[in-house]
């Protein structure tokens, strides 16, 4: 797997003690010796290569170690059937490990209105890396036009878009159906057993980095990056309806963003889960008891933080401005693109959630790879099409590593 020089280790930092002054009078034994040069020896070698197990992790670190793998905390309780059943697949396919490709590639996932209108940008990015990814376009509204051979071929469709010969596949924002059409893009991208990391992203996207840095900073971690959080006020917990009871309790409710990076282990996950699924698809809709609750928000977050905690970062790699306090997050404009603008979102390095509640909390985080502080972002959106050009002109300059 080829790396980028910002991703070794700098062994300088490790200075060694050489030469130490001789003591005359203080005889130490051999074996004394020996065991803390390899003690020295062993801790350097855990540093430079980090732990990829929990008991590792907390052997040698006490920083980060909720990235790897914790089990499942499972209700107390008596379950049901249902429960019963989902828990077993869902302990069985966390225990079995990742699939060995020798060609491991990361599937981009378009869930778009219509025509990509960065099919330009995206193409520079993906160019010299044929092998390693894999794209899939669901677009909801009008069928695509594509400009890049990246893209052509690539577009997915439901059954019933096939039976009805329309294109329209029924997204609309809010509701399930939005759900819907991201697991039938990882359904489609799980039939490649070389796809190991799954990247969701919409018509405003646009990356950050060379495809490198995002390959490697994707490839060479254990987790999914799920956008997770806490949120008291009537935009978090205050959509939560007790008819999810028992299975989905209202502590266990998260919010986030939907714009997320899996890995295939928690891919397959989805696909297999129908019982968290149902719940949110009956009881998390818009205008429901008095409530908006938005499945895509809600569903991701909360059902893997349920099911696999240690296994996701709690943040997206997507960036997005919410500072306005909008419906919506913040749009730029061409006026906005600068290399100066661009190349600050690419050293962003703490997550920043806002909560709804009374306080109007400002949840503020480091953005751990691997225990170690990195910056956050791989993508970035909303961006208006007349952004195009300036993205390009600037492209390599900002993506540089």
């Amino acid at each position: 797997m080829k790396t980028t020089g910002a991703w070794k280790l700098n062994v300088k930092d490790f200075l060694i003690m050489s030469g130490s002054r001789q003591r005359p009078h203080l005889k130490r034994p051999v074996w004394i010796i020996v065991l803390v040069t390899f003690v020295i020896i062993f801790l350097i070698t855990a540093y430079v290569y980090p732990p990829t197990s929990s008991a590792a992790c907390y052997i040698f670190s006490s920083r980060d170690c909720t990235l790897y793998n914790q089990p499942p905390t499972f209700p107390s309780r008596e379950l049901s059937d249902d429960e019963t059943i989902s828990q077993v697949v869902i302990r069985e396919i966390l225990k079995t490990p990742p699939i060995q490709s020798k060609n491991s590639k990361i599937a981009f996932l378009f869930l778009t209105p219509g025509t990509l209108p960065f099919e330009a940008l995206w193409a520079k990015f993906f160019h010299g890396h044929e092998d390693r990814f894999s794209v899939y376009v669901h677009a909801s509204r009008e069928k695509p036009v594509h400009t890049s051979h990246y893209f052509m071929g690539r577009d997915i469709h439901s059954e019933k878009c096939l039976l009805r010969s329309s294109y329209k596949m029924q997204v609309v924002w809010g509701k399930i159906s939005m759900v819907d059409a991201e697991r039938r893009l990882l359904a489609h991208a799980l039939l490649d057993p070389d796809n190991q990391q799954f990247v969701l992203l919409s018509d405003s996207c646009v990356p950050l980095h060379n495809f490198e840095y995002v390959y490697n900073y994707l490839m060479l971690t254990n987790v999914s990056f799920i956008d997770c959080f806490v949120d008291l006020g009537p935009h978090g917990t205050g959509r939560y309806s007790e008819h999810m009871m028992p299975e989905v309790e209202k502590n266990n409710f998260r919010k986030g963003s939907q714009w997320f990076s899996v890995k295939r282990q928690h891919a397959v996950i989805v696909m297999a889960d129908s019982l968290y699924y149902t719940k949110f698809r009956l009881y998390c809709k818009p205008n429901m008891d008095g409530r908006n609750c938005y499945a895509d928000e809600h569903y991701l977050p909360t059902f893997l933080n349920m099911i696999d905690p240690g296994g996701i970062a709690n943040r997206s790699v997507t960036y997005v401005d919410w500072s306005e306090g909008k419906w919506h997050p913040r749009s730029f404009r061409a006026q906005d693109i600068t290399f100066e603008f661009l190349k600050n979102l690419t050293s962003i390095d703490n997550s920043v959630h806002f909560t709804s509640d009374p306080k109007r909390r400002v949840i503020t985080g480091p953005c751990m790879w691997n225990t170690m502080k990195r910056p956050c972002y791989l993508f970035a959106r909303k961006f208006f099409p007349e952004t195009l050009d300036r993205l390009m002109i600037h492209f390599s300059n900002y993506t540089t590593v």
